[in-house]
């Protein structure tokens, strides 16, 4: 990492070796736990609009070189918050009531909002694509939300993003 003269971040660079790969991802994540949160804790106190520039642009980086094809691991291990609109979409892509949306893949969690019933997720096929791309949940088509504005809101989510998702796990790295 490079700081210019008034201490800011500069020249940070994703290739794709930063990118681990997905098998790999869990014990990098228990190896570096305590880095990666000291890593947020030194973000939460960022200029908001200066710490939105910077990941904004490791996103770019990391995503111009990682295909989440070879992962999945959103897919396959955690469930969105689901919406009524979510509901709404996914009925008219598979062309079955909301109803039976609602009985068939959907569960209400702790904290009242809807969530696949089991992982991963039940439109996910084995060469990791999605069925209903066009009509995923908001959750899905956001995550991992390094694209974001008002990332610092976001910190302690991302934390646990980058124990799932390798671009995450890279961008605080290089954070760091």
């Amino acid at each position: 990492m490079k700081s210019n003269s008034k201490g800011d971040l500069t020249d940070l660079l994703i290739c794709s070796e930063d990118l681990p790969h997905p098998g790999d991802l869990k014990a990098l994540f228990k190896a570096n736990r305590s880095f990666l949160g000291k890593t947020v804790q030194m973000l939460s106190k960022f200029n908001p609009r200066e710490l939105d520039r910077l990941v904004h642009d490791l996103h770019d980086q990391a995503f111009s070189r990682y295909d989440c094809l070879t992962c999945a691991n959103c897919c396959r291990n955690i469930s969105p918050a689901i919406s009524h609109n979510d509901v709404e979409q996914l009925s008219k892509k598979i062309k079955v009531r909301p109803s039976e949306i609602v009985t068939r893949y959907l569960k209400m969690d702790e904290e009242g909002d809807f969530v696949f019933t089991s992982a991963p997720c039940p439109f996910i096929d084995g060469e990791n694509y999605c069925s209903v791309y066009s009509h995923r949940p908001k959750a899905c088509r956001e995550y991992p939300h390094t694209d974001r504005s008002r990332f610092y809101q976001l910190l302690k989510l991302s934390l646990k993003n980058a124990e799932i998702c390798p671009v995450v796990y890279a961008i605080l790295m290089k954070l760091g």
